[in-house]
């Protein structure tokens, strides 16, 4: 079974280009947000496995039934069809990166 939050798998200040060179690598794609304080993306669902990562602030998280905060360095692990949210809790917005793919293909 497959973990949906890694703690601090990047260090921090997350070095962006790095993330992308190494999804790139496990031909996942990748993209960025800067979300204001308590932007919201909610019930979310994909036909590809997703990676989304803090790079700052701190994102309350849904995955599933399981809920937690998360902080820059976190790496979330999205299986393909769970209905997911993120939501930024930092007063000074939140950055983060996404990325889908599947695991299945040597990534996981």
């Amino acid at each position: 079974m497959i973990s949906v939050v890694q703690r601090q798998a990047y260090a921090v200040p997350v070095d962006i280009e790095s993330v992308r060179r190494a999804w790139a690598a496990e031909g996942f794609s990748f993209g960025k947000f800067r979300d204001p304080p308590g932007q919201a993306w909610n019930d979310f669902v994909h036909d590809r496995d997703e990676y989304a990562l803090v790079a700052e602030g701190e994102m309350a998280i849904t995955v599933g039934g399981e809920s937690f905060e998360a902080v820059a360095g976190d790496l979330v692990r999205i299986p393909r069809g769970t209905s997911h949210s993120l939501r930024t809790l930092s007063t000074s917005g939140s950055v983060w990166l996404y990325g889908y793919g599947f695991w299945e293909r040597g990534n996981d």
